[in-house]
């Protein structure tokens, strides 16, 4: 099938339409669990960014949790306008990925939902390792898609638009061939109906 829609129109029409409130509310219980596990990691305190960041919740939520810098970028231009309407103090990019390199390297890297709208995940998490990350610094990744969560296979079809579709170990792999050390990877938040967000774990080492 031609996926002819990009997902930053998507999640700008989403924007528009209020539907990053429902993001924040569906994802909230990955991303505290992935965070659990990634900030006992870290310096006190941190810096972060969130990769895709909606309207800048997470990047809100790493505030309360020790960061003394946390900033957000998101390819979808409405997703960022309400982020800086909600947050006018914050620091909100609106940049394409893997383009896009910030002007700081931070401890902790946070993404939700990003990785697999890129034709080439492998080449944004090398770079982020590094390019973004701080020697020692940690990323902490989902994705709910991905092969094992069958119901989420009809998602490019649905919106027509294109997602890497990997399996767990494929995953895996992506971090290891990118360097990353102290992986952990785990489905976080699992329900009856639901496999869980496939969560990512791993540290740039200290050189």
């Amino acid at each position: 099938m031609d996926y002819t829609r990009l997902a930053t129109d998507v999640f700008s029409e989403w924007a528009e339409q209020g539907r990053d409130i429902g993001m924040e509310k569906g994802h909230s219980a990955s991303v505290s669990e992935m965070l659990e596990a990634a900030i006992p990691n870290l310096p006190q305190p941190f810096s972060a960014i969130d990769i895709g960041c909606g309207n800048g919740w997470v990047v809100r939520k790493l505030t309360t949790l020790g960061a003394n810098l946390s900033e957000g970028v998101d390819g979808a231009s409405e997703m960022i306008a309400n982020a800086r309407a909600i947050d006018p103090s914050g620091t909100y990019h609106e940049a394409k990925l893997p383009e896009w390199t910030p002007k700081t390297k931070f401890d902790l890297i946070h993404s939700m939902e990003f990785l697999y709208y890129l034709r080439n995940p492998e080449t944004m998490v090398k770079k982020i390792h590094d390019e973004w990350l701080n020697e020692g610094g940690w990323l902490i990744a989902g994705v709910d898609h991905y092969l094992e969560h069958e119901a989420s296979l009809e998602w490019p079809d649905k919106l027509s638009v294109h997602m890497t579709t990997m399996s767990i170990v494929e995953w895996e792999n992506v971090l290891q061939n990118a360097g990353f050390q102290n992986i952990k990877i785990w489905q976080a938040a699992a329900e009856d109906n639901f496999p869980g967000t496939l969560a990512m774990l791993g540290q740039r080492a200290l050189n």
